[in-house]
């Protein structure tokens, strides 16, 4: 992409398209960032040009005031939608990647950004499963008499993939047939491009060879492995409903979510003895800190058997 485009001839929303653009090839975001982020901008623009009275170019974006962004905040925190804290900040955070893309590639500084502060956000703990409610989901997809067996084999090969390797949904369902199957240690590219080796347990790859000995579709090497009813790709929303269904069936709460697989293989390798470091690498996470939220878990989970286990609790 050209450094140097005229900015003033471009409007708000062709600065826009840019920058997911530049999130896209150049960066390597994910869709669900892609949404995320597109439609916070989007937001940010309409408030703006609704505010203003008129519509918005690059050169009017650098000179957004610091009040105003802080007046598009409270309009997020009180408008007919309210959005909590938590994506508040997610929303601020999209438009400040914005912002730093109008500098660094449209020659559109604007410093304002850097004197608003985002709404305080606590960060919570990962709310994972138990082992015996993860065997639970795990087993359920095999238990349903609605569903075909080839269904149920991928929907257990997919959740089994989140918990015994911790994947992002979106990581297990970017595997293609030319994986499988699968090897001791599978190379996974996950956020921003970064790839890291995940060890595969003999019952991931067992459940995965299962989907894929009953799977009624060709599947050639280079299309995704895991495939829906009709034969086109699995999609995340389709493995969030899957679960949402099957926590129904096994009275979980609302908590089990197909992440909270992936919260509860760091979880549950650190009640088995491993180390952050480890965890951190198998997870992918950038920062140590991210991964060292799992501790507060496993000391509650601690603090738990305790008080039930001891005499004078």
């Amino acid at each position: 992409m050209a450094a140097a485009l005229s900015a003033p001839l471009l409007s708000g929303g062709q600065a826009r398209a840019l920058w997911l653009e530049h999130l896209a090839h150049e960066r390597r975001a994910s869709p669900r960032t892609l949404e995320a982020y597109g439609f916070a901008v989007g937001r940010y623009i309409a408030f703006l040009e609704q505010h203003r009275g008129e519509a918005l170019d690059v050169a009017a974006l650098a000179g957004v005031s610091a009040g105003e962004v802080r007046a598009w905040l409270a309009h997020l925190r009180s408008g007919e939608r309210p959005l909590s804290p938590r994506s508040m900040s997610q929303a601020l955070s999209a438009v400040r990647t914005f912002h730093r893309f109008l500098d660094r590639r449209l020659d559109a500084p604007n410093p304002a950004l850097a004197l608003v502060r985002g709404p305080k956000v606590k960060a919570g703990a990962p709310r994972p499963v138990t082992e015996d409610q993860a065997a639970g989901l795990l087993a359920e997809p095999g238990l349903d008499p609605d569903r075909e067996d080839w269904e149920a084999a991928r929907d257990e090969a997919v959740l089994t993939l989140l918990y015994g390797c911790g994947l992002r949904i979106s990581e297990a369902l970017s595997l293609r047939r030319s994986d499988a199957p699968l090897p001791e240690l599978l190379r996974i590219t996950g956020k921003g491009g970064k790839t890291r080796m995940v060890p595969v347990l003999p019952a991931v790859a067992a459940a995965v060879e299962a989907y894929l000995a009953q799977v009624p579709f060709a599947l050639p090497p280079a299309e995704p492995l895991f495939r829906a009813k009709r034969g086109g790709p699995l999609s995340p929303r389709h493995v969030q409903a899957t679960v949402q269904g099957l926590r129904g069936r096994l009275g979980l709460p609302a908590s089990a979510t197909p992440h909270a697989l992936r919260h509860s293989f760091a979880t549950h390798l650190l009640g088995a003895g491993a180390d952050l470091r480890s965890i951190q690498e198998l997870l992918g996470h950038a920062s140590l800190s991210t991964t060292q939220r799992y501790t507060e878990v496993d000391a509650a989970a601690l603090l738990s058997a305790y008080s039930a286990a001891h005499p004078r609790a």
